[in-house]
């Protein structure tokens, strides 16, 4: 395919990745028309029931930066110190994320920063937005992509010499892209399922609208299914509920609002009591499905390129879904600034596919391990020893050991170097504590002998840890 001519780009998708994408596109000076199936939220007309909030990080902190954002959307967000442990038994208890409070995450709106970030990409000259215009197909040679107009029922083509498709994990850009040769797919179903509900407010000002601590992502980890909530600005707390789809614990054995107030007293006793409308919420919002794709490459020559959930889509274990999407689009606009002069759209393209890739894929294996962890392993006693004893390492060891989740969550370390450092912790934490009953009698010699070892040889080549 020979790369086009002109620079005016076309996004198919106007969700978080594809509106951040229109303005650093714009900031650098290209032209940039954006196609969205969506009504515009702005006029009050969002999807309810399937958000999952968010939980901003540091990657996609970045990215806000590179957009001049940072500063407004965290004005919307709520900061995150720890997980917020609810037992079966026994009182809830905060596992910190980070070595202090200035490591934390973020939890905000889905809908309110979609908002924030069109409403930045309306404002400038250079872009352009069509709502209600749903991609259903494109032809890279033509060099055009196929509409629907939901609000017509019209089908109409639209030039797209270069076609960029953050159009999610149904991706009609990526069905048309592996439809040809020399294309590699697959997609993994969770065998859970999810389900939004919502703790309201308490009546007050302040904190004292939170009916539980505002400050923590809250957790019930039950094993084979978990329940967790995120605060909102209001005191509300969205919660999710995950479950296997079949099975005698599942969403299917949930059929009657008797099985629902009974599950959830026996389960989450706690959150039950701050639902009162628990089984109307329960029957009126969907169930969704998760789901992880793996594609490559990425892109169709210089004609066409996936950014997001429609190259990567993951399951949301991690927190960084959105993350790792913003990341792309910083990605692209460095691979821009270097070889768009020089190589084209091809060369742009191509390189962003390979370079992004490998870290796609690492993100999205450690989110499917995430989710072991959350509805299993932070109730375990002996995993509370290795976070303790990580905490300990830190401290000793500054510089030298930092835990992964650190690595994932509160650095730009490429996702692959940090799983390759996860697994060499997963191997000195197995050997440290070993017979260990408490941090304080920790081998140091041991443990530095292990870090230079096994950790150092993989962390030493980066750049500190920002």
């Amino acid at each position: 395919m020979k790369p086009p001519r002109k620079d005016k780009l076309v996004i198919a998708g106007n969700g978080l990745v594809g509106s951040l994408l229109s303005i650093l596109l714009a900031k650098r000076g290209l032209e940039v028309e954006v196609f969205e199936r969506r009504p515009d939220p702005r006029l009050g007309a969002r999807e309810a029931g399937r958000s999952i909030n968010l939980a901003l990080s540091t990657r996609g902190l970045h990215a806000l930066r590179e957009a001049g954002l940072e500063a407004k959307a965290l004005s919307q967000a709520i900061p995150m110190r720890g997980r917020m442990i609810h037992p079966a038994a026994g009182e809830p208890s905060l596992q910190p994320y980070g070595k202090d409070d200035s490591e934390h995450i973020n939890s905000i709106s889905r809908s309110g920063l979609n908002e924030l970030l069109i409403d930045e990409a309306a404002r400038l000259p250079s872009v352009s937005l069509r709502f209600n215009q749903k991609a259903v197909g494109c032809d890279f040679k033509k060099g055009t992509v196929k509409l629907q107009d939901l609000a017509k029922g019209a089908l109409w083509e639209a030039p797209a010499e270069i076609l960029i498709g953050a159009d999610g994990a149904g991706s009609a850009v990526r069905a048309a892209m592996m439809a040809l040769p020399g294309r590699d797919f697959s997609q993994s179903d969770l065998a859970h399922g999810y389900k939004e509900l919502s703790i309201p407010s308490a009546p007050g000002d302040g904190d004292a609208r939170f009916r539980l601590f505002k400050n923590a992502l809250h957790i019930w980890p039950r094993v084979s299914h978990m329940l967790i909530a995120l605060p909102n600005f209001d005191g509300s707390f969205t919660c999710t509920l995950f479950l296997p789809w079949e099975g005698p614990v599942s969403f299917e054995s949930l059929r009657s609002p008797e099985d629902v107030e009974r599950f959830f007293s026996g389960q989450f006793p706690d959150a039950r009591a701050l639902m009162p409308d628990l089984a109307e919420q329960f029957f009126a919002n969907p169930t969704g499905a998760m789901a992880g794709v793996r594609c490559s490459p990425w892109n169709a020559g210089g004609r066409a390129l996936l950014v997001g959930d429609a190259a990567h889509a993951m399951v949301p274990f991690y927190g960084q879904g959105m993350n790792c999407g913003f990341e792309d689009c910083v990605v692209l606009g460095e691979g821009i600034d270097r070889h768009l002069k020089v190589g084209g759209w091809d060369k742009v393209f191509s390189q962003f596919s390979a370079e992004r890739k490998p870290d796609a894929d690492a993100i999205s294996e450690m989110a499917v391990e995430n989710f072991v962890e959350m509805r299993d392993k932070v109730a375990d006693p002996r995993f509370q020893l290795e976070k303790r004893v990580e905490k300990a390492l830190q401290e000793r060891f500054p510089g030298e050991y930092t835990p992964r989740y650190s690595l994932v969550t509160f650095s730009r370390v490429p996702y692959r170097v940090a799983q390759s450092a996860g697994e060499a912790q997963r191997a000195i934490l197995g050997e440290l504590c070993r017979g260990l009953k408490r941090p304080e009698d920790l081998d140091w010699k041991l443990a530095e002998r292990l870090i230079r070892q096994k950790l150092s040889p993989i962390l030493s080549k980066l750049e500190p840890v920002q």
